[in-house]
Formats: structure tokens, C-alpha cells, sequence
């Protein structure tokens, strides 16, 4: 069997049921990594022999009469900016260099309660600052379906892990766009979920208010399987929602979107944007519309207008904050000199790349006496007429429809060098996490050149199933995203 093929739901029954062992699975899906990865970079730091004792582990379980849980040998990559314990956690940075956390992530023992596998940490911009992934430590990650192309970031690894077939799911955390866009340019399905339904816990922190932990994978039914697994609350994260989550897998058991409403946002179809997810756009609202929804039009100017600045003060300056920690003095890297003040400096300087040095400065001076009042300030009063406008958007609409990226993805090198154009390519994601919203980019295929197509929706708060629900309607039509090797095989 061609194990890294199948869905998570498919292998998780194979080994409950004694079809095949956990061992043959994460065995097949290492032998496709190894092949792959010379290439594709998609993995900071695998972790084979872990995968296969935990693989040995959960055999043993299930021939004793055991469950081996929802989740139980299923292979999965986890970014690495979530916490690992006993496992180098780098978040794509010098700075950090070997440190391995004492403790796992919330989501990591999730997973492992679940019964999943983690064959490996996946490849990252630094400090999850990027679109990407070309801004790592570790070197560029290649896209599978062309590795000339970026796979998008800053979760590109993950996205790449799941188009090429080391697994069926992935984690991923989006801050910007860094789910949705990568799931777009590798053409597989990811989901920012509501800000506060998945704990953060462990997750290293880039900007505290907008991060969120979400999914990758090549099917609706594993999106929600893998939800129905994080998606819990937990009292060591205080900004996550306490209560009782939906179960996702029931809300796709018999789709429909008959009678809803699909609110399209004109502003975001204004030039820009690329002939082909135009035409995206307009041919899944068709078939909605066919399917028995109400197209609607919408209108977000202050979302299309100050999105972009309104984050890129946000965000910087939360970082400035959160990465100040990083310092050598406790942990990771550490630059000898002759006294505290030059060691901090010299450490920071050798230890941040380019971009988030050029992050921490625009935060750093958003914060600082005499601007303060001038950019942040501002910035958290547009944040909020933001979440307005939203809200009133969904008093007319069930759900948004939107392009998840306005391009196709770009060449390697392409960008590098142009930081502006490349925070554009999060200008449609980035009003989704100011305003703590669930999105999805879901496939919708490939164009006559074999690069992925997509689109993204939007629902209100805590209507994350509604997603799913949609997302299986438009797979059905769409069809199932497959794998790639990018030509490497």
C-alpha cells in the first residue's frame, strides 16, 4: 500500500481495525520524506527514530485490545515554533540554537494524546516573520508543486510537508496569513481558526493578540478530524475561550449550503489581483450559488485600505516586546564580550536575520515616547472599526468569500530583496487575525501551468464548523487536493 497517499482518517481505521501497522505507515511516509527533503527543505529537524518507537508503541497498544485514539498512527509535522519536549525547538532562528524546551505545547500533547505520530519540526521564516520561507536560519523550503517557487510562509514547511506527502496533517500558526497563504501557494486546504478556540500555549510568541495555532491537510474530513483533537480549552492559556468546543467531523457529515449567504467583497477584486484566482473567485461563487446560496455583495473598505498598516504597527510592536527575552543570557545563543550591555547587543545582532531585525526596530519605535499616541494607539483604534466593519458584514452575510493571496506563488529570490511587495502578498489574510476571525483557503485546483489555485472564507466568530461545511462543498466540486514531488521524483 502507498500509505502517504491516504488520508488521516483512512490510516487512523487501517491500524484500529488491524489492516496494517503504525510501523508500515510512518515507515512509508520517512522513506517518501528522506527521498523528498534534499530538496524541498521542508523539515528543520526530523525525527525518525522518535516516530518510529512511537509507531512500535501504539502497535503494541492496539494488538493488546487497546485504542490507540483518534489520531492513532497518523504521521504529522508540527512547526517549529511549538514547543517540544526534549526536541530542539529553533523557531527558524540562530538565537535559539539547540535549546530543547522542558515541556511540550498544549497542542503537541494533544496530538500525542490523540495517538498522532510527529515525524518532524518543519521548516519556517524566523520567528514566523515571513511569506515565504526563505527567511530561515535553515535555508529556503521549495515548493512541490514547483521547487523553483516558494511554498509561502511563514508556516511553508508545513504547507510543503502535506502537499508533498511526509503527511496528511500538519500545524501550522498564522499571525498574518501565515496558514492561509502557504496552504494557497502549495495548493492544500489550511484553517486559521478563531483566535482563542486553539490554546497557544507553548507556542512561541511573534505577536500575542493575532497568533493562532491551526491545521494543514488534503481533506475537508482531516481538517476536522485534526480539530476535533486540538480544539479544546485549556486553563494555561488565558486568552483561550473556556467552554465546549463543536464537534467539526459532525458538521460535515451532510453538507449544505442551501439557503446561505455568500457575502463577496468587491474592494479586494480591484486590479490587483491575478486573472486565474479571479476567475477562482467567480466560479466557486458560481457553483454556490448553483448549490442553492444567495451571492451577496459586501463591502470592507477599511479592511482593504488599512489592513496592511494597521498590522504592520501592530505586530512589530507586539514583537518588539515578546522577542526581548531572547537575549543569550538564559538560553540559546550567547556572543562573548566585555560586559552585559555589549553582550546583548552583539548576541541580537548575530542571532536575528535580517527581516526580524527590521521588525523589532518598527516595533521598537511605534512604542517609543512621542510615538506612541502617533502610530500604536492609532493603529488599536483602526483594529477596532476593523472588527466593526466585520461584524456588520456578517449581518448581511453567512459567510465571506475572498482570495486567500493576490498572486500565484512567487519565484525563490523573487522578493527578497522588496520587503514591501512581500508583506502584499498577506494584504487579504491580514484583516482576518485584527479582527480574531476563523478563515480557510481551500483548493479549488490547478491552472493550465500546474500552480494551485484557491479561495479563502471567512466566517464570524466561534463559526469555525461553518467553515467546514462550506470548504466540503466546494471540495466536492473542486475535488481533493493530491500530492507532489514538484518534478523530483
Amino acid at each position: 500500500m502507498i500509505f502517504h497517499e491516504m488520508e488521516a482518517s483512512r490510516i487512523a481505521s487501517g491500524i484500529r481495525d488491524g489492516e496494517f501497522t503504525a510501523r508500515d505507515v510512518v515507515g512509508d511516509c520517512l522513506a517518501r520524506m528522506q527521498a523528498l527533503e534534499p530538496v524541498l527543505n521542508a523539515l528543520i529537524t526530523p525525527l525518525s527514530e522518535k516516530a518510529i518507537a512511537k509507531a512500535e508503541s501504539i502497535d503494541k497498544a492496539v494488538s493488546s485490545g487497546k485504542s490507540p485514539g483518534p489520531l492513532g498512527g497518523v504521521p504529522v509535522v508540527v512547526k517549529d515554533n511549538m514547543c517540544t519536549r526534549g526536541v530542539r525547538t529553533t523557531c527558524g532562528s540562530r538565537i535559539l540554537g539547540d535549546w530543547k524546551p522542558p515541556y511540550d505545547a498544549t497542542v503537541i500533547e494533544l496530538l500525542e494524546k490523540a495517538g498522532a505520530v510527529v515525524i518532524g519540526k518543519s521548516n519556517m521564516d524566523e520567528f514566523a516573520m515571513g511569506s515565504s520561507t526563505e527567511h530561515s536560519a535553515f535555508g529556503p523550503a521549495s515548493n512541490p508543486r514547483d521547487t523553483d517557487r516558494v511554498p509561502g510562509g511563514s508556516s511553508g514547511g508545513s504547507a510543503a510537508s502535506v502537499a508533498a506527502g511526509y503527511v496528511p496533517i500538519a500545524l501550522g500558526s498564522d499571525t498574518g496569513g501565515s496558514i492561509r497563504q502557504p496552504a494557497a501557494f502549495c495548493g492544500v486546504h489550511g484553517l486559521k481558526p478563531t483566535y482563542g478556540l486553539v490554546s497557544r500555549w507553548g507556542l512561541v510568541a511573534f505577536a500575542s493578540s493575532l497568533d493562532q495555532i491551526g491545521p494543514f491537510a488534503r481533506s475537508v474530513s482531516d481538517m476536522a478530524l485534526v480539530m476535533d483533537v486540538i480544539a479544546s480549552y485549556d486553563h494555561k492559556d488565558s486568552t483561550c475561550r473556556p467552554g465546549g468546543r463543536p464537534v467539526f467531523s459532525e458538521s460535515i457529515k451532510e453538507p449544505s449550503v442551501k439557503g446561505k449567504k455568500v457575502g463577496i467583497v468587491r474592494e479586494f477584486q480591484n486590479g490587483t489581483l491575478d486573472g486565474d484566482i479571479e476567475r477562482s473567485i467567480e466560479n466557486t461563487a458560481s457553483m454556490l450559488s448553483s448549490s442553492g446560496a444567495e451571492i451577496v455583495d459586501i463591502s470592507l473598505p477599511e479592511s482593504a485600505a488599512y489592513g496592511l498598516p494597521c498590522y504592520y504597527i501592530i505586530a512589530p510592536a507586539e514583537a518588539s516586546s515578546n522577542l526581548a527575552r531572547f537575549d543569550g543570557v538564559r538560553y540559546g545563543l550567547r556572543e562573548e564580550a566585555p560586559d552585559l550591555i555589549s553582550q546583548f547587543l552583539r548576541t541580537r545582532s548575530a542571532g536575528f536575520g535580517e527581516e526580524v531585525q527590521r521588525r523589532i526596530l518598527t516595533g521598537t519605535f511605534a512604542l517609543s515616547s512621542g510615538y506612541y499616541d502617533a502610530y500604536y494607539l492609532l493603529a488599536l483604534k483602526v483594529r477596532r472599526r476593523i472588527c466593526v466593519e466585520f461584524t456588520q458584514a456578517f449581518e448581511a452575510a453567512d459567510v465571506i468569500l475572498m482570495p486567500a493571496t493576490p498572486s500565484l506563488p512567487f519565484r525563490k529570490g523573487e522578493f527578497i530583496d522588496d520587503p514591501i511587495s512581500m508583506y502584499m502578498s498577506d494584504v487579504f489574510t491580514l484583516p482576518v487575525n485584527l479582527a480574531g476571525l476563523p478563515g480557510m483557503t481551500v483548493s479549488t485546483g490547478m491552472n493550465a501551468s500546474g500552480l494551485p489555485l484557491s479561495v479563502q472564507i471567512v466566517a464570524p466568530r466561534w463559526a469555525d464548523s461553518r467553515l467546514l461545511e462550506f470548504a466540503a462543498v466546494i471540495e466536492a466540486w473542486a475535488g481533493r487536493p493530491g500530492i507532489s514531488s514538484g518534478g523530483v521524483l
